[in-house]
């Protein structure tokens, strides 16, 4: 459906024509004008006028409408595309959820088609029609506002990210409860995390890098004011170090993961190491007690008065030579 649209006179909103060919006509004979256009999940039959009233191409048609696209930058002869995905971190959760925004920039117009909850274009659009100097520059600051913003919260979420893992990592090394199984659990889920908040940040590089015109060409993008170029430099600047910051969790995360796992097998041989020596001290008085057990006539001390007793009492001591030196080496 439909969100909001208008036409932006001079950094302006103003109202137009109810047909959207009609207001389309009127911002490019204008020259100062454009017409933006923001829909949310629309379906086929709502986007198809749209997208004949403005010349989309079928292609990035198909992908708006299907959605789960990677980000992307695409240069159609008629309108530029690209995909952005905005993410939004759940601390309470620890879920990284991840929507899609699509934006077309062509001739007079930006259509903005915005799939999950996960989107900044309302305050973005709030923002601009605030700043009508910024406005006024026309589709492109549109473009640029909108993955400066997304970019952005990128940071935010890394920085959030950062934190829960310090307290991951504090929980792995706690002596109480570093080697619960739930620990285990939660670290794999924090990876899968981090590799979905990855899968948002890591592709988006290579188009930036294009509209920063610091791509293999070093050419201007068609649709976009090349005047831009130094904004978007910047925004691919603050994406670069979100990069790091996401490639750092990740090593950290399977650090503390093979931490973990080296704890728990640590953990493991010492529990082995006690079950081990309590099962010798338990064999020597077995073995006394087996021997002597047997219904045999002559054996040593057999009939002696004194037998019981210095039995019991060469069990009790070789139990107290064993314990001393189990406890000495640390098996205890």
């Amino acid at each position: 459906m439909i969100v909001d649209w208008a036409i932006y006179r001079a950094g302006h909103r103003t109202e137009g024509p109810e047909d959207l060919s009609d207001a389309l006509d009127t911002a490019r004979a204008e020259g100062d004008a454009f017409v933006w256009i923001g829909l949310n999940e629309p379906t086929e039959q709502e986007f198809d006028l749209v997208s004949s009233e403005f010349g989309l191409h079928p292609l990035a048609v198909e992908d708006a409408l299907k959605a789960h696209q990677r980000p992307k930058l695409e240069v159609y002869d008629d309108s530029l595309f690209m995909v952005l995905k905005p993410v939004c971190y759940e601390p309470e959760s620890d879920v990284v959820t991840a929507g899609e925004v699509m934006v077309f920039v062509g001739d007079s117009f930006v259509v903005t088609v915005r799939h999950g909850e996960s989107s900044p274009l309302a305050a973005v659009r709030r923002r601009l029609e605030a700043d009508p100097e910024s406005l006024r520059r026309g589709p492109t600051t549109v473009l640029y506002s909108i993955a400066d913003a997304t970019v952005d919260h990128y940071l935010e979420v890394a920085t959030e990210l950062g934190a829960d893992l310090e307290e991951l990592e504090a929980e792995v090394f706690s002596p109480s409860v570093g080697g619960s199984r739930h620990t285990a659990s939660r670290i794999y889920a924090f990876k899968r995390q981090v590799m979905e908040f990855r899968r948002a940040t890591g592709p988006l590089a290579v188009p930036l890098t294009r509209l920063a015109g610091t791509g293999a060409t070093g050419t201007a993008v068609p649709f976009v004011n090349a005047a831009a170029q130094p904004f978007f430099r910047d925004v691919n600047d603050h994406l670069a170090r979100v990069n790091e910051s996401v490639e750092g969790l990740d090593r950290l995360v399977s650090d503390i993961l093979s931490a973990h796992l080296a704890q728990m097998s640590v953990r493991q041989n010492d529990d082995m190491r006690k079950i081990s020596a309590w099962a010798a001290m338990a064999a020597v008085p077995t073995l006394i007690a087996g021997i002597y057990g047997m219904n045999f006539d002559h054996m040593p001390e057999l009939h002696w008065l004194w037998s019981y007793p210095a039995v019991v009492l060469g069990m009790v001591t070789l139990e107290i030579l064993l314990y001393r030196l189990f406890k000495r080496r640390g098996w205890l």
